[in-house]
């Protein structure tokens, strides 16, 4: 007979109190990391003017992309590996060292000692160091949540969560503009006093409340996984740079065999954990529907929103807001400004949906935002170049309505469906597909728009400017350029006819009517209305595609509210 005081008892709940302390940290560092991946997107004209370099020069284009880039590649590679050291170590204890580490980072970049090219790699290499601390934050958020909260309220919790990272990338939009105007320093300022309050505020209340797994790391797994991933993701970067006489790179040698490289590299990571007994990632976990076909609808999604959101910064700052009488300089700001409908529609819908998730289930919530999403993106390209804004900011605030209603159900489903000890690498696979999907993204809608663009600009930009006087051989230069230097031009509040001709100082020779009309406000994007909407259709009906793959994988992810009860599967091939 066992004696009773010989069975182990039930893990108590973390506590009333103590969940929502939790709830309240995680949120904070999730809107800061999220906060930090676009914030610099705006900021970009006021960085590049204080350490006195012009990414549109010849050979620097790739310090922009880097800027651009290079925190969600980070972030996209490194969420899997410390998510499954939280589940290893303890995720508190990861977490705890990710505020630290983004916090450190922050100060950094706001002490650039550097000008030029040498400012910029400077500022480059520290965004790397505060994606890593990103990565700690996000990777083991969503498991500490899941460990805090009973299952009856884990979709709500998880959703703040969710709604706090992307409604970061939005309101980004809006701080880069607003902090960069003071100075561009701000824009890392603006972290410092919130990471050091957050990172004591950790260390002193969270505490270890789930399982930890113990185990050693898998090093082989690791270095193939973040070689290969990183491999691919470099090539998307460096398919967005003109190579040769091609508008972009990717006839490059180099970029083919990054991607040939980086899939070889991936292919062997899922041989390796399938052999090792102490797997990086548990492909075990995608025997499960719910979290297999939340991860691939999941993907879409992000793969859609990341590069929207790039197309509709340059649509508002290269042609509809000069051409409703804003000057370039100031369209930086007003886009962010003129974005925020998509920010309010994420921002209602994200924490209503995750309440819901909890008592109607996930599928049909997440499945009816996918096909909303879609909806949006359909009726985007009803829109003319110079659309009246009421109905814009009415098709944005559905796009972001219909990302909050995705986002919260679709990470509660595919936290809820994996055992406790694997919450931590859960939530790191959840993220890298999600932050993978993003950089993808911006490497694909790019492609897609400036494939738009090459079919036509050139003969429009080249016949538009010799009507204005510029002699023939330099307007055919000038219209024989990449179309990623006019697209960038407009994004860094530049003027781009302006930015193109000054370096031949063909506008010096010209009338003073004809300078007038060249580095008007509306010359540019008159010009280039036509070229730029043939894009915007390949993106959007992309992008629309995309969102109703999404709903598909949603619906097949299985019914139930519950979907941690599932029961786990087997362990096998792993001796």
């Amino acid at each position: 007979m066992t004696e009773p005081s010989r069975t182990r008892p039930p893990r108590r709940s973390p506590g009333e109190r103590y969940k929502w302390t939790a709830l309240t940290n995680t949120t904070a560092a999730v809107f800061m990391s999220g906060l930090d991946g676009s914030i610099v997107l705006i900021a970009l004209p006021a960085i590049f003017r204080g350490i006195h370099l012009d990414p549109l020069a010849p050979g620097n284009i790739a310090y922009l992309l880097w800027m651009i880039m290079g925190y969600r590649l980070v972030q996209a590679v490194l969420v899997v590996t410390v998510g499954r050291l939280g589940d290893m170590y303890g995720r508190v204890r990861i977490y705890n060292s990710g505020f630290a580490v983004f916090t450190f980072a922050s100060i950094l970049l706001s002490f650039d000692p550097f000008d030029g090219a040498h400012g910029a790699m400077w500022l480059i290499a520290w965004r790397v160091v505060q994606a890593v601390g990103g990565s700690m934050l996000t990777a083991n958020s969503a498991a500490i949540l899941t460990d805090a909260f009973p299952d009856e309220q884990r979709g709500f919790a998880l959703g703040i969560n969710q709604v706090a990272a992307l409604a970061g990338m939005f309101i980004g939009l809006v701080a880069g503009g607003l902090l960069s105007a003071l100075d561009w320093r701000a824009v890392f300022w603006v972290n410092v006093p919130v990471g050091v309050f957050f990172t004591l505020w950790a260390y002193r209340t969270l505490r270890e409340t789930g399982k930890r797994g113990g185990g050693r790391i898998d090093w082989w797994g690791n270095i193939t996984f973040a070689v290969g991933l990183s491999a691919v993701l470099v090539a998307v970067t460096f398919g967005l740079q003109p190579y040769g006489g091609h508008t972009m790179g990717w006839t490059n040698p180099l970029v083919g065999a990054l991607i040939v490289g980086g899939l070889v590299l991936l292919a062997a990571f899922v041989a390796i954990e399938n052999r090792v007994s102490a797997p990086m990632i548990q492909l075990s976990l995608f025997r499960r529907r719910a979290f297999t076909f939340g991860n691939l609808a999941g993907l879409a999604i992000s793969i859609g929103r990341g590069g929207m959101q790039f197309v509709l910064i340059i649509w508002l700052q290269g042609i509809w807001l000069p051409l409703h009488g804003y000057n370039f300089s100031d369209t930086p700001l007003w886009a962010g400004i003129f974005m925020l409908p998509l920010t309010a529609g994420f921002l209602a819908a994200g924490p209503v949906s995750g309440y819901l998730s909890d008592r109607l289930g996930s599928r049909g919530l997440a499945t009816g935002g996918a096909v909303l999403f879609g909806a949006s993106f359909l009726g985007l390209m009803l829109l003319p170049i110079n659309f009246s804004y009421w109905i814009f900011a009415l098709l944005i605030a559905l796009n972001g309505i219909a990302s909050g209603m995705f986002a919260s159900p679709n990470s509660s489903s595919i936290m809820g469906s994996v055992p406790a000890q694997s919450r931590g690498v859960a939530s790191g696979m959840r993220a890298t597909f999600q932050n993978s999907g993003t950089a993808i993204s911006i490497g694909v809608f790019f492609s897609l728009m400036i494939a738009g663009l090459a079919s036509s600009l050139p003969h429009t930009l080249t016949s538009g400017l010799e009507e204005q006087g510029v002699p023939a051989h330099i307007a055919t230069q000038v219209g024989d350029l990449p179309p990623v230097s006019s697209l960038f031009a407009a994004q860094l509040g530049v003027n781009p006819v302006e930015h193109l001709l000054q370096p031949s100082g063909t506008l010096t020779h010209l009338t003073a009517a004809q300078q007038q009309t060249l580095t008007g406000r509306e010359f540019f994007p008159s010009l280039i209305s036509g070229p730029f909407h043939s894009g915007l259709l390949l993106v959007f009906a992309f992008g629309a595609a995309l969102a109703f793959l999404a709903a598909i994988a949603s619906a097949l992810r299985g019914a139930g509210i519950g979907a941690a009860k599932a029961p786990e599967p087997r362990e096998t091939g792993r001796r």
